[in-house]
């Protein structure tokens, strides 16, 4: 079975050391458009976007909107530590690392309990947050960055919502296995960011 091998494989690349991928600092950050652009803009955090809106899906019930909202919640909190100039170490590691477990969680087909899932992207949620909140600038257009960010990760959410549940629709039996190899491929991704492959 390729299944365990690739759980092995990710869990190598997970244990090696890797240089920081912070985003902090690049480029301009001011208003609602540059805070949109900072979670659609790169890999990392798109993945783990969709991977938060596709394992709700996948757990299905009050997951749908549970689960997304943690993400949230915990995001805008890791925020407003970063824009308060609070150190977190380990920021660009607990954002690959979030596609990393999510896309096994994903792959490994486990109904979660509802509880475990929310707290589980929460605390993955911390680490996106802190990573948009140290670029956010400290005035009026703060708050229209943070509304961009926030804005465009709920978006990402409903993206893998959508994936997730159009898969059930369309492919019926075939949409656990399809959402495996989905969740696969995002670990997969996840062990290759934290690699620097990337």
């Amino acid at each position: 079975m390729r299944l365990p091998r690739l759980v092995l494989s990710s869990l190598a690349f997970a244990t090696l050391p890797t240089a920081a991928f912070a985003h902090t600092g690049v480029g301009d950050t001011n208003g609602f458009v540059h805070g949109f652009m900072h979670p659609v803009g790169g890999l990392d955090h798109v993945l783990a976007m969709v991977a938060v809106g596709l394992l709700a899906a996948r757990l299905g019930g009050r997951a749908l909107w549970l689960v997304p909202l943690s993400f949230v919640t915990m995001m805008i909190l890791g925020g407003v530590v970063g824009a308060s100039g609070i150190g977190l170490p380990y920021v660009e590691l607990g954002i690959s690392g979030s596609i990393l477990v999510l896309g096994f969680v994903i792959a490994l087909g486990r109904q979660l309990p509802t509880g475990l899932a929310m707290a589980l992207v929460g605390f993955f949620g911390i680490f996106h947050g802190h990573a948009h909140g140290t670029e956010m600038p400290v005035d009026v257009q703060g708050f229209a960055y943070g509304a961009g960010f926030v804005l465009a990760t709920a978006l990402l959410h409903a993206a893998g919502l959508a994936l997730g549940l159009g898969a059930d629709r369309l492919a019926g039996a075939w949409s656990a296995r399809a959402s495996r190899v989905a969740g696969g491929a995002m670990a997969a991704a996840g062990a290759g960011i934290m690699a620097g492959v990337f």
